[in-house]
C-alpha cells in the first residue's frame, strides 16, 4: 500500500511545479521532500520526477498518479473533518494563505488569538498573492485563503469554495508631501492623469487594478517603478520619484515626506476568506474564520 506521506508530497510537487514549492507549501525542507518522493519511486518501481535544467519535471505515470493522489487525498480530508466534528474542538494542522498586508496587518493577531484559545490546533501561514492562494485553496493544498480583490477586477473563485466577505480596505492617494495635490483635502480621480506612479509588479491583482482604474481614465498609466512590497513603495514616493495608490491596511506611519490623501470616489479593495465547502462544518476552520471576522472588525482603517 502507498504511503499517504508521500502521495501527498508527489501532490504538492505536480500543484507547485518544484521540489522547493512543494516543500515550501507543507512545511518541510526541499530534502524531505525529495526523499519522500525517491521512497515512492521505490515503492512503485516507477520513475516519477526526471531531472530538466536545474528543476525536475513530472513523468507522465506522476501525473496520473498525482492525480489519483487528490482524489485520495480529497477522501481523507473528508474523514478528518467527520473525526474533528464528532470531537467537537479545533485540532489538527490548518495551513493559511494570506496576501502580504494581512499577513502583517490582520493575520498575526489573528494567530496569536487562536494559539492561545485553541492549543490543539496547529495553525501554519504561507504568504500568497490572491490568484494562486485561491487555486491551492481548490487544490486542497491550502485549507483557507485570506484574499483580496476589486469591484472592477474580481477575483475568479473556483466552484466548490465558500467565501466569507471580511470587509473593504481604503485606498489613498500617496504622494510626496511638496506635491502639487497634496494641497487639496480630498484629490478628485481625474487629477489621476499626467503623473508617474509606483505599483506592485505585473501578474499581482493590485497591479491589474491600477491599470484598469487608469485605462478608465483614459490614459496608460506610466508605471516607472515595480516593487514587491508597500513599503518600498512609499519608499520611492518618500524620494519624490512618483505617486502610488496604497490600501490602509498596507502601510503603517508614514514619513513627513509622504503625504496622504483620500481620492474621490474613493477606491476599495475587497478583503475575503475563502475554503472548501466540504470543509464548512470542520471546527478548525470555523474558529479561525471567527477570529478573522472579529479582529477585522476590530481594524480601524
Amino acid at each position: 500500500m502507498m504511503d499517504l506521506g508521500r502521495l501527498r508530497a508527489l501532490h504538492a510537487v505536480a500543484v507547485h511545479g518544484s521540489v522547493g514549492g512543494a516543500a515550501a507549501a507543507l512545511g518541510f525542507t526541499p530534502s524531505a521532500i525529495s526523499q519522500q518522493i525517491a521512497k515512492l519511486e521505490r515503492e512503485t518501481r516507477t520513475v516519477l520526477l526526471e531531472r530538466q535544467g536545474r528543476g525536475v519535471q513530472l513523468t507522465d505515470a506522476a501525473r496520473g498518479l498525482a492525480d489519483t493522489a487528490q482524489q485520495v487525498l480529497a477522501l481523507v480530508e473528508q474523514a478528518e473533518v467527520t473525526l474533528e466534528e464528532q470531537r467537537g474542538r479545533a485540532t489538527g494542522r490548518l495551513l493559511v494563505a494570506a496576501f502580504a498586508t494581512a499577513s502583517r496587518g490582520l493575520l498575526p493577531a489573528v494567530l496569536a488569538d487562536l494559539r492561545v484559545g485553541h492549543p490543539e490546533l496547529d495553525v501554519r501561514l504561507l504568504e500568497s498573492d490572491p490568484y494562486p492562494a485561491a487555486e491551492l485553496v481548490a487544490r486542497g493544498e491550502v485549507d483557507l485563503a485570506v484574499v483580496q480583490d476589486w469591484a472592477s477586477v474580481p477575483l475568479p473563485v473556483q466552484e466548490g469554495l465558500d467565501r466569507l466577505d471580511l470587509g473593504t480596505d481604503p485606498v489613498d492617494l500617496l504622494m510626496p508631501s511638496d506635491h502639487p495635490l497634496a494641497a487639496l483635502n480630498s484629490v478628485p480621480m481625474a487629477e489621476l492623469r499626467g503623473q508617474r506612479w509606483t505599483s506592485v509588479p505585473p501578474g499581482n491583482i493590485c497591479h491589474d487594478w491600477l491599470l484598469h482604474t487608469m485605462r478608465e481614465l483614459g490614459e496608460e498609466p506610466d508605471v516607472r517603478y515595480q516593487v514587491g512590497e508597500f513599503e518600498s513603495q512609499i519608499a520611492l514616493i518618500a524620494a519624490g520619484l512618483g505617486l502610488g495608490l496604497v490600501p490602509r491596511l498596507a502601510r503603517g506611519p508614514l514619513p513627513p515626506q509622504v503625504a496622504a490623501r483620500p481620492v474621490t470616489p474613493q477606491p476599495v479593495r475587497r478583503v475575503h476568506a475563502l475554503w472548501r465547502t466540504r470543509t464548512s462544518r470542520r471546527p478548525a476552520v470555523t474558529v479561525t474564520l471567527d477570529a478573522l471576522r472579529r479582529h477585522w472588525d476590530a481594524l480601524a482603517l
